[in-house]
This record gives C-alpha cells, structure tokens and sequence, in this order.
C-alpha cells in the first residue's frame, strides 16, 4: 500500500510483496547454479572437440552462470529493500521499482540463452553431447525448468494486472454529486466486475435473475474497495493486524467492565434466562427444530456429517432408478435416485409420507426448501435451506436494503434484497398449488414453524413475517441469522414471533454492507498504524493461527500504542469519528477520511428475532487446578445492536457452522442433564 506503479500503469501488487517470492527464487536460483556448474565443469572439455558447434554451447554454459548469479544478487538486493519500513512507508522501499525493472528486463537475455538450450538440449542442432547420462540429464531438465519458470512468470504478471491500472485512471477522482455509486469510475470498475462474473460463472447466466445478480454484486464490490490502493496482501495483512488490535481493546474494554462492575452478563442458569421468554423458545425446541433446517441440505449435509459412511447411510432411503418411475408429485428437482429427499429423511428422520413437499430447484434468489409433518410437535415445519452453491452466494450478496412490505409491519421498512426476492419466488411456489393451504387442512390442529439456517434463517423470517396475518400463531426458529436483514424497527417486530441463536464468534450474525463498509475503514487505519514490515505481520499470523497472540504483541505492534487506545464504550469498527489517529501523510489521511465517509448502504440492516447469544465458558482458576468442569456454555439475550461490529476471530467461521450450533445446542442440554440437581431437569429446558 499503495499499489505498486510499473511501467507506466498500476498493479495488484505493492513494494513490499516482494520479500517471500524472491527468497523462494533464490533457493531454487542457488541449486540451480550449482547444477549448471557441475553440469559446465563436465562438458567444458568435451566442447574442445565439438569443431564449430562448441561456441553456442560454450556461449549457453557461460551465460546461463553469469545470468543466475546476476539474478540471485538482484533478489538479495529486491529482498533487502522491499523489506525495509511499514506497509506504508513507501519512501524506504523506493528503489524496488528500478531493481524489478532490471529483474524483468533480464528475462530477455534469459529467454534467448534457454532457446539455445533448447535447440541443443532436444533439437539436435549442435551435435556436442557428452556420454555422461546424469550430465545430459540436468542439462534437459535446467532447459525444461527455465520454461516452466517463465510460464509462472506471465501467470503471475497476469495476476497482478489491474486492468484499471493505466494511467487515465491514476487522478480520477468522484466528481459527480450524486456520490460514488454514480461516478465514472464506479461504472467501470461495476463493468469489469460484470464482466469477470460473466467469464466465471457462465452457468448462471441462464437463470432468470443471474444479470440483476452480477449487475448488483459488480456495484457493491466496485463501491467496497474503488479508491483504496489496497492490494490483496494488504487485506490479508490488514486482517492479522484486526486480530491483534481487537484482542488488545478486548483485553481494555474486559478491564474497565471489571472496575466498573459493567458489561453484558452471560449466565449458565437458563431457568433465569428464559424467565421472561415465551414458553415455546427453549433450548430443547431449538434443537429438535435444528435438525430440520439441516435436513434441507439435502444428501450433502448427510456425506458432510459422516465423511465415509454418508453414501451407505443413504442407500437404504434412496429410490432406484426413480427417473424410470413416476416421481411424486410433492417432489421437484430431485436426481434420479431421489438422493436430495434420501438426505431429508436420513436427516429429519422422518418417514417418506411425512415430507410433504419438497423443491430443490436451486436458482439465483430461487432456494431449495421442504415442508414436513413433525407429529411429535404437532407441527408443520417449513426448512429452508442456506448457503451451498454459488447461486445462493450471488443471492447472499445483493445485499442492499429494499422497501418490504408485510400486514403489521412498520411502516418504511427495509429488508435484504436478495432476500426479499427469495421470499417472493418461495411464495410464487407455495401458491401454485395452494401448497400450504391443502397441508393446513389435512393437519387443522398443527402449527407453522419455519426454520433455517444462514440464508434459509433470513428468508424464514421475513416468509413468516408475510404469512402472519394467515398464520397468526406461526413460530420461526432461526440460526445464524444474517447481520443486514432488517431495518431496526421492522426487526424489533420480529422478536415476537422469530427466535434466533447465534453461537460465538459466528461472522455472518455480523456480516451485512454496513460492517464490511466499517472493516474496511478499519484495515486502513489500522495498517497505518502499524509498524512492522508486511513479511514480518504475515510470519506472525501463521504463528496467531498456530499460537494465538502472544500479550506481548499487542503492545509492540503499533507506531504508539496511545493512538488505538479507544475510549470506553466507543466501538472500535462503528465510531462516526476517526477510530485512531495514525501517522499517516495528509494526503493519506484524506484518502481515509474519503473513504469513511463513502457508504453504499443507504439504510443500516440488523439481525432478526430475538437473539441468543451463547458462548464457550471461561474456566475459573478453582476449575483449572482441580480440573473439574461445569457447565460448557453460557448465554444471555443479545440485542441486534450487538451484532452490527464484524470482528475478526480464529472461530468466526466454524461457530457458524450448522453441525457446530447444532453440537452446541446438544452440549448445552447434557451440561444440564448432568447439573439437574443445582439447575433444572433436562425435560425442563
């Protein structure tokens, strides 16, 4: 950061990306110069008696040396300077443009010394060979290896090229008074994205909304990152440097709650924390209908929980050869063995004539989904399914908040588009047939119950919310509901009939515009805050995977350790203010302040239903000594305010996990069978 200028135009690539490449060119350099010249001591007397065609290969020995040993001094160099400063402290690594224009203008020379080697190696065209197999050996395989390296070479050029790199496009600055989104340069970066998923996800382009979902996407991707100067090793840097930046104010915001006796209060006594719930939210019920938002994967959901045993656990409930039978009507876009309904089964544990319906039509805001019959509950359960193909990613990301509309709810409320458009072709589907309305009549004394997980837990809530006023008594089981779902009004609304759980450090209870918007503002000044070279913050962050952060990190890590000090209370993502004052040049400061300010949600979205949020139970030091146990987790209800600050963790993406939540919710009933005596009775909760 910033980009590295070559050339004439801009790259995805900065001067200091440079340290761990070179230095893996240079192992591979230094056994390759020793070959050459083991290679160059055997042949040089056997190219005396070559006549005329021992100059070339004479010429190709010599050179191949002197070029390798003038590459391997130019990498030490390249090494040495794009290591030197911070991310951005461009000035000390000012001569790294120079060096790598010599390092590729090198490749030259290089290319036509291997072209000789080539020619002799393979063509025959000078006949000097030696009767040395292992010397003519590493002479085929130095002239093979020369052309795979080149190979990577363009690749890796093709990589880094920024096709809005040229210099037409270095000042454009947002002169429209309509803000970004209605910039020129916005509506370039929008085409290219556009383009990029037209190549990449051709299939898509027959669904009937894959354009609106490219067009949408290709804007919220082009108004994230468009004037940044951020290249993508400064995004993974910048995250690292999150990580440890989080974990110090984490450490500060626990101290201060301490003193002042403050914070949220979690409680392993659900007896307490359900006081004041309905009597339908309970733990028991969350994970008895949990097993049927993962019922509605389908047989991936089946292969993914029992790695080996899946396809023999779904044997049993497949249908052979189906395609050569009549299919039931209740089940659409099924394969030929049925195996989608197999999983649903196998899953829900269900008889067939219980699955009352089942689509597994996937298409862009088009969502598989099933509803069954649970006699036990004496209910009608509707399962969404949630994220699992690249259309479903597409309908996860148009995520900019639309006008929705449903009987009771406030007025002016908004939702996530690609939500929204995914309630409406489900409610398209249920009213071809009267589906729900023939169901509810076979089963007059059952109620409605929706439930999902991820994507499906999003579009439960807002379908519940549109079959309200006909389902007065319906109930929604939620898990992992995504952060930018609702306007705060219409998901207060929510609370009355939707019951959410999140678990940890879930990310997408946390991912909506807004968050990303505020992380990266975030990344930036945080990586100006830093003072560790790139190669160093990269080393460190395998070791954080590996490690955690070590206390002593969070203190040496920043320029001063003062200017990420944030008052209590204030958030460290979400301040309408500058987070830190970094020492950054005014120029850059500019840049930040601009970006801060850019935003391309227009109205802020929250979780939906009423949240709780349960977490992993620190052990006291009594616990640890005499290492005895207790309960595994604790809880509290969380408010969707909670949820609006996206944080980088080592768990972020395993608690989202549906098999994690649903082990969870699993732990949470057997800590309370184990503790009935000081707590309450399994059959209780």
């Amino acid at each position: 950061m910033p980009a590295l200028r070559l050339f004439g135009r801009k790259w995805l690539a900065a001067s200091d990306d440079l340290v761990f490449p070179c230095v893996f060119e240079i192992c591979f350099r230094i056994v390759w110069l020793g070959l050459i010249s083991c290679v160059t001591s055997t042949y040089w007397n056997v190219t005396e008696e070559c006549g005329d065609d021992a100059l070339p290969v004479r010429i190709y020995l010599v050179g191949t040396i002197v070029l390798i040993s003038v590459n391997i001094v130019l990498l030490v160099i390249l090494v040495n300077r794009s290591a030197q400063g911070s991310i951005t402290e461009v000035h000390k690594r000012r001569l790294v443009v120079p060096l790598l224009v010599i390092k590729i203008l090198l490749i030259l020379p290089e290319t036509g010394l291997n072209v000789l080697g080539t020619m002799w190696a393979f063509c025959g065209t000078f006949e000097c060979r030696s009767n040395d197999k292992v010397s003519r050996t590493v002479i085929e395989a130095i002239v093979l290896f020369n052309w795979v390296v080149f190979a990577l070479i363009i690749f890796g050029l093709a990589i880094v090229f920024d096709p809005l790199g040229s210099a037409k496009y270095k000042n454009g600055r947002d002169t429209n008074d309509n803000g970004p989104t209605e910039s020129a340069i916005h509506r370039k970066v929008s085409k290219l994205w556009f383009r990029r998923f037209r190549w990449a996800f051709c299939c898509l382009r027959r669904d009937e909304f894959g354009h609106e979902a490219f067009t949408q996407v290709a804007s919220l991707l082009s108004a994230l990152f468009r004037g940044t100067d951020l290249v993508p090793s400064d995004i993974v840097a910048g995250c690292v440097l999150l990580r440890v930046r989080q974990k110090r104010e984490t450490r500060e915001m626990r101290r201060i709650r301490m003193l002042n006796d403050d914070g949220p209060r979690y409680s392993t006594d659900i007896t307490r924390v359900f006081a004041t719930s309905p009597a339908w939210m309970t733990i028991k019920n969350a994970r008895h209908f949990l097993r049927f938002a993962l019922a509605a994967y389908g047989w991936p959901m089946v292969c993914y929980l029992n790695c080996c045993t899946g396809p023999y656990r779904l044997i049993p409930k497949m249908t052979c050869c189906a395609c050569f039978r009549r299919k039931p009507q209740i089940i659409i876009d099924d394969n030929c063995c049925l195996c989608h309904l197999a999983g649903v089964r196998h899953t829900s544990r269900l008889r067939s004539e219980d699955v009352l319906h089942a689509s597994f039509k996937n298409h862009v805001f088009e969502l598989p989904f099933c509803i069954m019959a649970d006699h036990s509950t004496k209910s009608i359960v509707i399962a969404i399914r949630g994220s699992l193909s690249m259309r479903d990613v597409f309908t996860d990301l148009v995520a900019n908040a639309e006008r929705f509309d449903a009987p009771g709810m406030p007025p002016d409320s908004h939702a996530h588009r690609g939500m929204v458009a995914g309630v409406d072709c489900m409610l398209k589907r249920l009213r071809e047939g009267n589906i729900l309305e023939r169901i509810c009549a076979t089963f007059p004394d059952y109620t409605l119950v929706l439930t999902g997980h991820s994507l499906g837990a999003g579009v439960s809530i807002l379908l519940a919310a549109k079959l309200r006023s006909r389902f007065p008594d319906l109930r929604v089981y939620a898990f992992a509901t995504p952060a930018g779902l609702l306007s705060r009004e219409a998901a207060r609304f929510t609370e009355s009939f939707a019951f959410t759980i999140g678990v940890g450090d879930d990310f997408v209870m946390r991912l909506g515009v807004d968050s990303i918007e505020n992380l990266r503002t975030s990344v930036i000044e945080t990586i100006r805050a830093c003072k560790l070279p790139k190669w160093r913050i990269m080393l460190n962050g395998f070791g954080y995977a590996l490690f955690g952060v070590p206390s002593r990190d969070l203190e040496t890590t920043w320029h001063d350790v003062t200017e990420i000090t944030k008052k209590a209370g204030q958030s460290p993502l979400l301040s309408g203010e500058r987070a830190i004052q970094t020492v950054a040049t005014a120029e850059g400061g500019l840049l930040s302040s601009e970006i801060s300010l850019r935003r391309f949600a227009k109205t802020r979205l929250y979780t939906g239903g009423r949240i709780l949020h349960i977490v992993r139970r620190k052990k006291t030091e009594l616990e640890k000594k005499s290492n005895s146990g207790g309960p595994t987790y604790e809880m509290r209800w969380a408010t969707a305010e909670d949820f609006t600050e996206l944080k980088v963790m080592p768990r972020m993406l395993l608690d989202h996990l549906p098999d994690n939540v649903f082990k969870t919710l699993t732990t949470i009933l057997e800590d309370q069978k184990t503790h009935n005596g000081s707590v309450l009775s399994l059959q209780e909760i």
